[in-house]
């Protein structure tokens, strides 16, 4: 059971993949990190010696920001495009998508569920 920034990785799965499980850390720099510490990328979490762990936790802790200060990080950006009024910040605001795709079709993960416009459909007569 290794744990790394904070966050239990899985013991079952393959280094290079576990690491993936930290928010932050994408297969890229999972694959940078265990270069940096000479770990190989297809060894078991569970397999791991506690010197390799801590090489891996140091390189991590000293060269990227992970879980909880990137989310602040991220929510702080977004925060300041909203109060300073940008393009973006309103996008945000309206829950619309924020880099130009288009919203007359599709856009519906950031729209949410279609709601029906218009008069209600007619009723179908019922036989007394």
């Amino acid at each position: 059971m290794a744990r790394i920034s904070g966050v239990v990785i899985p013991a079952e799965k393959q280094v290079q993949i576990a690491l993936t499980y930290i928010y932050g850390i994408g297969p890229k720099h999972s694959s940078t990190i265990l270069a940096a510490a000479k770990v190989e990328p297809t060894t078991r979490v569970k397999d791991l010696t506690e010197a390799e762990e801590q090489r891996i936790r140091e390189i991590i802790d000293a060269d990227y920001t992970t879980e909880g200060d990137l989310q602040r990080l991220v929510t702080n950006n977004i925060k300041r495009l909203k109060d300073i009024n940008a393009y973006r910040g309103l996008r945000h605001k309206s829950g619309l998508p924020t880099r130009g795709q288009r919203t007359r079709t599709n856009a519906r993960t950031r729209k949410g569920k279609a709601v029906a416009v218009g008069g209600a459909q007619p009723k179908a007569a019922s036989k007394t």
